[in-house]
């Protein structure tokens, strides 16, 4: 599959209406967004933003936040600091949210290029993608043993986290907004550029 998504970002690229064309990797946890996204990144020498980069801020991190599905990211952020300057085509600044910190950092500038990937869990989010449509999609999997395997060895200390809390929010969001269904490529997580 990974062929077939390369010949397609090929063909997109290819194409006059290619300025500013964006690529969403979306998928369940440790399938290997990071890394395909990461390699495609290298490959085509262009834009990356994480959803990592658009965790919730403290003083969102409310029940009614977590009930809410694919409530468990600053989509009205990522909307407009991310969403809205892509469609304009032009250079603009944003600025992380840091894990450990549990604050915004510096801004990041992305000076536009040819494609943007944009890559990680609820990267698909209608809140922002009924108004922005990606180019091509891709939805990661991978087997919930391998999943949880990969889990405790990149996260021991989390993994009750993920167990208890990410992973059923992320299936929610998965199951309620189609995700999969709705992508152009479901790629399994051991595959590689």
């Amino acid at each position: 599959m990974i062929k077939a998504l390369l010949q397609q970002i090929d063909d997109l690229l290819k194409q006059p209406k290619s300025e500013h064309s964006s690529l969403a990797i979306d998928g369940m946890s440790a399938a290997g967004k990071s890394t395909l996204a990461a390699d495609l990144s290298r490959k085509y020498n262009c834009n990356l933003v994480t959803m990592d980069d658009f965790f919730l801020r403290p003083e969102q991190r409310t029940p009614e936040r977590y009930s809410e599905i694919g409530g468990n990211i600053d989509y009205e952020r990522f909307n407009t600091e991310i969403i809205a300057n892509l469609k304009s085509g032009k250079t603009f600044s944003y600025r992380p949210f840091c894990c450990k910190t549990m604050k915004l950092t510096e801004p990041v500038t992305l000076i536009p290029t040819n494609l943007t990937i944009i890559e990680g869990v609820y990267s698909m989010h209608p809140y922002f993608t009924e108004q922005f449509k990606y180019d091509l999609t891709v939805f990661m999997q991978i087997s919930e043993t391998e999943q949880l395997n990969r889990l405790k060895k990149r996260s021991p200390l989390l993994i009750e986290n993920y167990i208890k809390k990410w992973i059923p929010m992320e299936n929610r969001y998965f199951n309620h907004f189609h995700i999969k269904e709705n992508s152009n490529f479901i790629i399994e997580g051991n595959e590689r550029v």
